[in-house]
């Protein structure tokens, strides 16, 4: 199964594009990768200069160690120097200790500055995806996006937090080591440094390896947080059990597992075996070198002692640790791109909302909106859901929209709080086209209430205030009587410190939806978007939630997605939408008396004849039209 697909749903939605950078890549953009990834570490610049200090310093302290060995066999010893022989038998005491010393130290800064590096990342991701527009959730899994954030990041922890530690260590030991070789004997030196070449194309191969398998383990790992996401929520739970698809989806989770399980194995075997006969050769080198030595010393070398012989081989056994290492570090380097890239596609994904560089602010909207030749289409080149529609919705008076579902109606709410933006005309705010407000001015200007409701796993009082941080008790209450549902919260064990449950599913449809009426009270905008706010409700509820709706609406400049029409006899003008158009407008006695698409719909809603879909809906173009509640940009 492909690891983008899950069995139990309907074929997924297709991805949004991503940037260039996210698809494999030859070994040029590798490089410009590379660089990128150091620049995450530029803010830190002062911490990593330490612990380049401390990686010299250890480096140097412990090549000394071969040295004073030296001494030992070649003066101390032959010379039966007491005094001297304790002096750098200390020495190499000292030496231990001060290179543990220094690699506690650097450990320790290290650790920070990776850690600071992977703060950076996930708060940047965070970020970039809450400035994201609407239809990139729409198109885009929620487990996708949660395994980017969790999985992708947390997989680069030991990159970021030890393995440039551990480059910059190894390749100064290597270096260090590899002069004190030289220091000692140039032609041992060449013997130990012929296979190097070697060494580095293997570990070059085995990390392009690892790297497509990083980023196969990583698609997995993100259809797997998907299915999970999806499945075991509570619409899930109940979806699966309702269908009798629970034991089918255990054995899909089954497979997908299993096939991630086979992904890991594959990626810490591969290249196992070439990175193993690297660490057989350079082990069985001392070997050569003693033989090389005894060599040299029967030809009568010049310059070769038994010290130097054995200070020789020490050094190259102390070698063959930060050289595997150094190799095994760029085959991890290697791998760990495929997670970098995956992070910078999020990170480069244009913002098609932006705020403008000197935008707006509105202080005291009064709440007039305007629609100008309003526009609007999902796709550049798609079918317009909205065309040429003119609108002015005065101050403190109410809209209603009707219209047949397709018509547009959704679609022309959400331009105004900014979910989308028009593709020509402008929607306007006291005059002020909504793309030229600051975001907070426009965020507490218009609120929205949807059909939709969505609460927080959390208690009532934390989802009320989640619209107004700094609301008192008092604040709460006043907002939840005037959305007629403080009698129930208080009746209720823990009252508003109850927990709501997973979307709320502890309240009934009325209540979920009174406590967002509640909620948008507290933030009180001048401009409120009631998009099919009581379409869903039985009768009674839906009486209920109606005079909290009129609570809410009184003063207010209010635009209203109507599907009962009773719900909407009163509003000050009525539009009739048709094909993303406006075909009638006037209020409800006048409409009537026209006798036209408006009166027609009155007398089905009457007779109780379900909504014709005479079009394709306009949630095919944006399936989660309906997704959202008191949305704001």
């Amino acid at each position: 199964m492909h690891p983008h697909t899950a069995a139990w749903h309907e074929p997924p939605r297709p991805a949004p594009p991503l940037p260039a950078e996210a698809k494999d890549t030859p070994d040029v953009d590798q490089r410009v990768d590379v660089r990128r990834v150091l620049s995450l570490f530029r803010p830190y610049r002062a911490r990593l200069t330490v612990v380049v200090l401390l990686v010299a310093a250890a480096s140097l302290v412990s090549v000394a160690t071969p040295f004073l060995l030296r001494e030992i066999l070649d003066v101390a010893l032959p010379e039966q120097r007491t005094g001297l022989l304790s002096l750098l038998a200390l020495g190499m005491i000292a030496a231990a200790v001060l290179t543990s010393v220094l690699g506690v130290l650097q450990t320790l800064i290290s650790t920070t500055v990776g850690q600071r590096v992977m703060h950076d990342l996930r708060t940047g991701v965070y970020t970039k995806l809450q400035r994201m527009p609407l239809a990139f959730f729409t198109r885009t899994r929620t487990g996708e996006v949660q395994s980017r954030i969790a999985n992708d990041i947390g997989s680069m922890q030991a990159t970021v937090t030890s393995t440039a530690t551990s480059l910059v260590s190894n390749a100064t030991s290597v270096v260090a080591t590899v002069v004190a070789m030289l220091a000692l004997d140039w032609r041992l030196t060449l013997v130990s440094l012929a296979l190097l070449p070697l060494f580095v194309w293997i570990s070059r191969r085995v990390g392009r390896e690892r790297k497509r398998l990083t980023g196969e383990r990583q698609l997995q790992m993100a259809a797997m947080a998907a299915m999970v996401t999806e499945s075991l929520s509570v619409s899930g739970i109940l979806l699966g059990r309702t269908m009798g698809r629970s034991d089918s989806l255990s054995r899909e989770f089954e497979k997908e597992s299993e096939q991630l399980a086979g992904l890991e194995i594959r990626a810490s075997m591969a290249g196992r075996w070439r990175m193993a006969t690297i660490g057989i050769i350079m082990a069985a080198i001392p070997a050569l070198l003693y033989w090389a030595g005894g060599a040299l010393l029967l030809v009568g070398g010049p310059t070769l002692s038994i010290g130097t012989l054995v200070a020789f081989v020490t050094l190259q056994q102390g070698l063959l640790r930060p050289a595997v290492s150094l190799l095994s570090t760029g085959v991890d380097i290697q791998a760990s791109l495929a997670l970098f890239q995956r992070i910078f596609e999020y990170l480069d994904l244009p913002v098609s909302i932006t705020e403008r560089p000197d935008p707006t602010r509105l202080d005291r909207p009064a709440g007039e909106v305007r629609f100008e030749k309003v526009s609007f289409s999902y796709e550049p080149s798609g079918r317009p859901t909205l065309t040429d529609i003119d609108l002015t919705v005065p101050a403190g008076s109410s809209l209603a929209v009707v219209g047949a579902t397709g018509s547009g109606k959704s679609t022309l709410s959400y331009l105004v709080p900014r979910l989308y933006d028009v593709t020509s005309g402008r929607v306007t705010i006291d005059g002020v086209d909504v793309r030229d407000l600051d975001f907070g001015s426009l965020s507490a200007a218009v609120g929205v209430v949807s059909q939709e409701t969505y609460l927080l796993h959390a208690s009532v009082a934390d989802n009320l205030r989640f619209a107004k941080p700094s609301a008192t008790d008092g604040e709460l209450v006043a907002a939840a009587r005037a959305a007629q549902i403080h009698d129930h919260i208080s009746a209720l064990p823990d009252g508003y410190d109850t927990v709501v449950g997973e979307r709320g599913y502890r309240f009934s449809g009325g209540e979920k939806q009174r406590l967002a009426l509640a909620r948008t009270i507290l933030r009180d905008p001048p401009v409120l978007i009631l998009d099919e706010a009581t379409s869903a409700l039985d009768t009674h509820t839906e009486h209920a939630v109606q005079r909290a709706v009129d609570n809410l609406s009184a003063g207010r400049t209010t635009l209203t997605i109507a599907h009962r029409l009773s719900t909407i006899r009163d509003a000050d003008q009525i539009v009739v939408l048709e094909g993303g158009t406006v075909v009638e407008r006037g209020t409800h006695d006048e409409l009537l008396r026209l006798d036209g698409r408006y009166a027609g719909l009155v007398r089905r809603d009457a007779a109780g004849t379900p909504d014709p879909a005479g079009r394709p809906d306009e949630d095919a173009a944006d399936p989660d039209e309906h997704a959202t509640a008191e949305l704001t940009p």
